[in-house]
């Protein structure tokens, strides 16, 4: 049987798996550590808080410290109102492409992964393989953030990782940070007709939009000389707006969920900071001067680290030697990459399919795009076996 035609088997399978991120994930990573084990790798299962998640590490080859991870996750976004040409949960081939929720994101490169460890099994590799499989990373990279810090607790210390996000197979060295927050107010409610009799927490959820959008636009003013990410500059974004209960009610509690994408630690802690700021100095003291219970508290529902393009990036050299590239580029979206980085380890993100069809109806990812990451992976395995 070919690698492709492994690849198709393997990855109808996962596409089964209906992981979406607000459900559990264990079927999905049952399914792969019983894989992996039956390859002879060594498996370790980090569940969370709720045991209803979890991610999976496995490492063939020598226990040793180096080698290079392939990292995937095992959620998929939602089908809910999407209009699908095909069962979102069953693979469908046609036109040279295999559709399904996860095809490209990510359960392709997750798939050739599993076919590389096949092929990986009876050999003898100077240095080990790691595969890192993880939940939510559609809901915050909380999954990778968890399990990190376990494994460099126990001594794991790949040297490079891959990070299989899908890119039309390019090689990425460089995406900006993601972070999100939901910010919720809490006032005092009371009659339309004396608002200052009351707190209204909408309007003070306004007030803090409106910084927001000014800290937008001091962004746009700090961009960092040189930087290449489109736009340049770090941003930010309002996603909802959430509060009061009628036309004529002091509007009691209110809620915003919002982002901001930093393109370096500079802008991150001064947008944090300023924001920070304003609520302390400025809204809490005006709001407590009518209501002393009144509040503003918010939730981080992720921080997630760019990736940072570095001058020496021994990902980004192996990478181009498997490939054949010459050259790196930024995306927009985020990965899992910069957390790896964030621990020394030399991170690329490559990987089979485009990301103009992720989280969209009919998702899929073409048969060239999977044999050019299967090729890629190929040459990986050669280069570390002895």
């Amino acid at each position: 049987m070919s690698s492709l035609q492994r690849t198709k088997e393997i990855l109808n399978e996962l596409i089964g798996f209906q992981s979406v991120s607000a459900d559990s994930n264990l079927e999905i990573i049952g399914f792969l550590e019983d894989h992996l084990k039956a390859l002879g790798a060594r498996v370790e299962i980090f569940a969370d808080d709720t045991g209803k998640k979890a991610n999976l590490f496995a490492t063939l080859g020598p226990d040793k410290k180096g080698g290079i991870v392939l990292s995937g996750h095992s959620d998929v976004v939602p089908v809910a109102d999407q209009d699908w040409s095909s069962d979102p949960f069953k693979m469908t081939e046609r036109d040279a492409r295999l559709y399904g929720r996860g095809s490209c994101d990510m359960k392709g490169f997750i798939a050739c992964s599993l076919v590389l460890a096949e092929q990986l099994a009876a050999d003898r590799l100077d240095a080990p393989v790691h595969f890192s499989f993880t939940h939510d990373e559609e809901t915050g990279c909380l999954g990778a953030q968890a399990m990190l810090p376990q494994l460099e607790d126990r001594g794991y210390r790949p040297a490079l990782a891959i990070i299989g996000e899908p890119t039309d197979m390019q090689i990425i060295e460089g995406h900006k940070g993601c972070c999100e927050y939901t910010t919720h107010f809490t006032g005092l409610p009371g009659h339309g007709s004396l608002p200052h009799k009351g707190v209204n927490a909408a309007e003070y959820a306004a007030r803090f939009i409106t910084k927001l959008i000014a800290l937008r636009e001091e962004m746009a003013a700090r961009t960092p000389e040189g930087s290449c990410f489109e736009p340049p500059h770090t941003t930010m974004n309002i996603g909802c707006i959430r509060g009061g209960v009628a036309h004529n009610v002091i509007a009691s509690n209110a809620e915003i969920d919002w982002e901001f994408r930093p393109v370096n630690d500079a802008d991150f802690y001064y947008f944090k900071t300023s924001v920070n700021s304003f609520i302390d100095r400025v809204l809490l003291p005006e709001m407590r001067a009518v209501y002393d219970r009144a509040d503003i508290r918010t939730d981080i529902i992720s921080e997630v680290a760019g990736l940072v393009p570095e001058k020496v990036n021994a990902a980004r050299a192996l990478v181009m030697a498997l490939t054949g590239a010459n050259t790196a580029g930024l995306v927009a979206f985020g990965t899992e990459a910069g957390l790896f980085q964030k621990l020394g380890i030399s991170a690329v993100v490559c990987g089979p399919g485009s990301i103009e069809q992720a989280h969209k109806a009919d998702e899929y990812v073409s048969l060239e795009q999977l044999s050019a990451c299967l090729a890629m992976l190929r040459k990986l395995g050669q280069k570390l076996s002895a």
